[in-house]
């Protein structure tokens, strides 16, 4: 669900640490073990600044103390020998102490802090890639959709420091709470000067953050068109056209005129930042000298020692960096909370499309076939019906061909058939039952398809044909066995590693096929799935002509105790199909064998001959 606007209020802002406990939960799932480590050790580091400080308190009074004696030796030989200098070397060795506890603990939050950071970074980018498998094919159609998805998957990355963030808030707190016990303890009033001086630079911080994150979502669909322009300005796939056509000066242009901006906005925000902030700055330094005026009058006086002095300056000094840094670090959290919103909000959507409450399974062998029955179906935020009044019966064990020209409804039919769409109007039976009534996961692993836009995987030509059923990516046999059946072996015999060899350019070491050897691959897929529905959505639109009469005379021999579909502009690949039916419209304008078709002197003999001439 898209929101209107992005909140912008203080009530807002202050609502959006609520998405912190969740968060929290999500690091816990991530590690529980390194998560209960990180806590312990920022625990005990917490309580050793206050310690050090504290002794080193002592040493100076224990110092100004052995100073002051009537008589004292006048050496270091002396001071040991004489056994006056045993407690300030116990305190000495104390602050010794703390201080390698403190570097250890250090090393040891930094080491766990990383290891916890990539452990989140994994769990929620599996979570994100889920949850996105689990959403309908029409949301990834969708530019809002694009926009909320850009922006939760940046916080699978942009979000992972902000675990830091809570566990040294969680530290800063405990030593806070210590040194103000401290201060408390000679004048509370030190405490409260401190932290009302501080108050105005966090609501400012507050302030602006959001305002950052305002215009960040704001311009999230820019910023795509700018990543977007950036990409193909400079990317493998592009490089041919951008050179032929001299391409590079617009898009150059174009990006730099969203990236400027992105860069006005950005600059007057934080130019107000500076001043604003550099005036409430300036507030808590003078509340601190104030404090520091009256901790040394209070020494000159008599009523604080040496070591107090040097325990309260030092103290206040900590306590005002420490309050300014939990401030900021306060702000900064309420500002990544915004940003948590994204994500959870994509978390939170739901397919429109998934199996019933109590799910049939599917058939297995399909024995009566499967009907379309007055299907009409319109694509999300279209007036157009992309097909309508759609009524045909595909029998089991049955080839048949989808032709017409392109909008007819070809591509659509698969969409359906796979329930990557509900129907609009109508519905689609399964051996007598409508396909909203089956297993979801079960009625797509039966039905196997090959769109005309496959995916190119930059991944070894086994893995390619392994993705057609990828539980059985460890069975070679089955994989080289796919490979024969659509002619890709042909084509893997030829690659310097075979089956291992790692296809397209995008890696090193990786070797780019034609646009006929990727097709040869992506058939493999169908036949790697071994489904009891095969569907091909143009196949051999990239291959030449023996090669196209090659994989349908294999195709037609492997898909005789199947149920199959195919779709092809070519008239010379349907001919093999048992029927052909032909679309115009949306519609079934006619049905019947290739002979039965030319014979009936309607569209499909039109279009057979148009396309004829071309080879005469």
């Amino acid at each position: 669900m898209a929101r209107p606007d992005a909140p912008t209020s203080f009530a807002a802002r202050w609502a959006a640490l609520a998405n912190l406990p969740p968060f929290l939960a999500m690091v816990w799932a991530a590690s529980p073990s390194l998560t209960m480590a990180m806590v312990v050790l920022r625990l005990s580091r917490a309580l050793l600044p206050v310690a050090m400080l504290w002794i080193g308190k002592l040493v100076i009074d224990e110092v100004v103390r052995l100073l002051a004696l009537a008589q004292h030796p006048d050496s270091l030989t002396a001071w040991w020998h004489s056994g006056l200098a045993d407690h300030l070397i116990w305190l000495i060795s104390a602050e010794l102490i703390v201080a390698l506890a403190s570097d250890v603990l250090g090393r040891l939050v930094s080491y766990t802090d990383s290891l916890l950071q990539e452990k989140l970074i994994i769990s929620l980018s599996i979570r994100l890639m889920d949850h996105a498998a689990d959403l309908d094919l029409s949301s990834f159609e969708d530019a809002g959709f694009q926009d909320r998805l850009d922006r939760a998957r940046r916080q699978t990355m942009g979000r992972i420091p902000l675990v830091g963030q809570i566990m040294q808030q969680l530290q800063d707190s405990i030593t806070v709470v210590s040194f103000g016990a401290g201060l408390i303890a000679y004048n509370p009033w030190l405490v409260l000067l401190l932290a009302v001086a501080l108050v105005p630079t966090l609501i400012g911080q507050m302030h602006f953050n959001a305002a950052l994150y305002e215009m960040n979502w704001r311009r999230a669909p820019e910023r795509r068109q700018r990543d977007y322009l950036r990409m193909i300005g400079a990317t493998a796939e592009t490089a041919k056209e951008v050179k032929i056509f001299g391409l590079n000066r617009f898009l150059r242009d174009r990006y730099l005129d969203l990236a400027e901006r992105f860069l006005a906005e950005n600059r007057a925000i934080s130019r107000r930042q500076m001043v604003v902030l550099s005036l409430l700055t300036g507030i808590g330094t003078l509340c601190y000298y104030g404090a520091y005026l009256w901790i040394i009058g209070n020494t000159l006086t008599g009523q604080l020692s040496l070591g107090d002095l040097a325990f309260l300056s030092g103290s206040f000094l900590r306590l005002r960096g420490l309050i300014e840094s939990m401030l900021g670090s306060f702000s900064n959290m309420a500002s990544q909370a915004l940003y948590l919103d994204d994500l959870y909000r994509f978390l939170e959507e739901e397919p429109a499309i998934a199996s019933s409450a109590k799910p049939l399974d599917v058939p297995i062998p399909i024995s009566q076939g499967i009907t379309f029955e007055n299907v009409g179906f319109r694509y999300p935020g279209s007036e157009r019906w992309a097909v309508r009044g759609l009524s045909f019966h595909l029998r089991a064990h049955e080839t048949v061909a989808l032709v017409g020209e392109n909008g007819a409804g070809k591509t659509t039919i698969v969409k359906l058939l796979a329930r990557l769409y509900e129907p609009t109007e109508g519905r689609i039976l399964l051996d007598g039952h409508d396909l909203r009534d089956y297993d979801l996961d079960q009625l797509r692993a039966a039905i196997g398809v090959i769109f005309q836009d496959f995916v190119r995987y930059a991944m070894t030509a086994a893995d390619n044909i392994a993705t057609g059923r990828i539980e059985k990516h460890d069975d070679r046999l089955r994989i080289e066995a796919a490979a024969r059946r659509s002619l890709a072996d042909q084509v893997i015999a030829r690659l310097p590693n075979g089956y291992d060899q790692m296809v397209g350019k995008r890696f090193a070491r990786g070797v780019e096929l034609s646009g006929g050897e990727w097709q040869k691959l992506a058939i493999a897929r169908a036949y790697m799935r071994d489904a009891q529905v095969l569907v091909l959505d143009e196949p051999t639109a990239a291959l030449d002509a023996r090669a196209e009469f090659e994989v349908f005379q294999r195709f037609k021999e492997l898909s005789s105790t199947r149920t199959a579909l195919l779709i092809s502009h070519r008239f010379s690949s349907v001919r093999m199909a048992n029927r052909i039916i032909v679309l115009e419209n949306g519609k079934v304008e006619a049905s019947g064998t290739h002979e039965e078709l030319i014979a009936a002197n309607g569209r499909y003999r039109e279009l057979f001959e148009l396309q004829a001439q071309g080879y005469r």
